[in-house]
């Protein structure tokens, strides 16, 4: 059904045809809308059998997961950014015990300083912790991964977050199809877990394992996410069989059949991307677009084949690995090794920064031109860098970093100078 809808209440709403049996959840935006119009249909009788349960923490809500999970519940959550890290220990051990929940992540920046706006910061400092990670374009994509995701993470026993850009999707009113509960029951069968909690057949979960199985405990984790590899486009498939879009899949490509520059990024981003791609091709330029849909697992077989026609790629990252440069580059790199292809990073937006489309013209004709530096800080006010970094040579006591930035730019309400 066609509706005009905020994008956090279509994504509850998807969550609530996929029939979760326990939903834990603590406040903290930009994802709270989920959670709480969650809570509005298990209190209203919309949604069951289901049990809302409210907590004291996000690291609560994730080991409440993990208990209902094991218990053979099909379990979902929401967070964002801090809160996200508060959970990090039971992240980790969702995934080590293989655990199918899926959890929101409304993606903004982590502090310090503190900051509410969007950037990629937080789900990718998981990376590595064995969830997997799928991103959406738009508002409809988040409501079709999420349906997928159960379905994913149930195939494997193995968590997964669905990752959508704070603010900008999350409270964007826009029109969803939000399918009807007879599609949903099609797509994504009841919960049979591969593993339970049952007092007819004890057993435990969450042994230690000592140097003899570790590794191999490890590697089993990484073996199932080369299954999804696998999975994600036969899924995605199928979804489209039902539902009758094209949705989900471990990339989508724009204007690459002939591109000479390709341009890559994840989530939201990838709407103006494309309007500056089209502009750009009216003018002439061989230029295109690979969105990754799939961060983890990353398909490095599937980036290295839409990149191989190419003499280029930039990566468009809004995430900062400090010290390093870019972290979706640093794959995309690995997908690449031996090509010969030139390769750019780019880091934008962070801490919900405007990327406008004029910026986007001027650093996709340098990346052409093969003008740009390995890595390149999208519209960084150098002025005020260069700033601080003097005024850290002048003097010791330089003053706190974001006060003194804050200070120079001349915003309202700091109240010390430093320097």
């Amino acid at each position: 059904m066609l509706k005009q809808t905020e994008g956090s209440k279509a994504v509850a709403e998807a969550i609530a045809l996929c029939r979760p049996e326990v939903i834990c959840a603590y406040p903290i935006s930009p994802q709270t809308h989920i959670v709480e119009a969650l809570g509005e249909m298990v209190k209203a009788g919309e949604l069951t059998p289901c049990e809302f349960i409210n907590v004291e923490s996000e690291f609560a809500a994730m080991s409440v997961a993990i208990g209902s999970s094991a218990a053979g519940a099909r379990s979902y959550t929401a967070t964002a950014s801090q809160g996200l890290l508060f959970m990090v220990e039971a992240v980790y051990n969702a995934a080590g015990l293989g655990l199918p929940i899926v959890m929101t992540v409304a993606n903004r920046a982590i502090g310090a300083p503190i900051n509410i706006w969007n950037d990629h910061s937080d789900s990718l400092s998981q990376r590595d912790s064995g969830w997997m990670q799928l991103f959406a374009e738009t508002n409809q994509e988040a409501v079709d991964l999420h349906i997928q995701a159960f379905r994913l993470a149930e195939e494997l026993s193995m968590p997964i977050m669905v990752c959508m850009d704070g603010f900008i999707l999350t409270h964007a009113f826009e029109r969803v199809d939000i399918p009807s509960q007879e599609q949903v029951d099609a797509y994504l069968p009841p919960f049979e877990p591969r593993q339970v909690l049952d007092p007819a057949e004890p057993m435990s979960i969450g042994a230690m394992v000592g140097p003899e199985a570790f590794m191999e405990v490890k590697y089993l984790a990484h073996a199932k996410q080369m299954q999804a590899i696998e999975l994600i486009p036969k899924l995605a498939d199928e979804f489209k069989n039902i539902f009758g879009r094209d949705s989900g899949g471990l990339i989508r490509t724009y204007q690459i059949e002939d591109a000479e520059t390709v341009v890559i990024a994840m989530g939201s981003i990838l709407g103006t991307i494309k309007d500056v791609v089209d502009e750009m091709r009216a003018e002439g330029h061989k230029i295109g677009v690979l969105g990754i849909i799939s961060f983890r697992p990353f398909p490095l077989e599937q980036v290295r084949a839409a990149l191989i026609k190419s003499k280029r790629f930039i990566v468009l990252e809004k995430s900062l690995a400090v010290g390093m440069g870019g972290i979706v580059a640093t794959n995309v790199r690995m997908a690449v090794t031996g090509s010969g292809l030139r390769g750019f990073t780019a880091i934008a937006g962070l801490g919900g920064r405007a990327i406008p489309k004029s910026s986007l013209h001027k650093l996709f004709r340098q990346a052409e031109q093969e003008e740009l530096e390995a890595v390149t800080f999208v519209d960084l006010d150098w002025a005020a860098v260069n700033k601080q970094l003097e005024r850290e040579k002048q003097t010791r006591r330089s003053g706190p970093i974001a006060e003194n930035m804050l200070h120079d730019k001349g915003i309202v309400g700091v109240s010390a100078k430093f320097g």
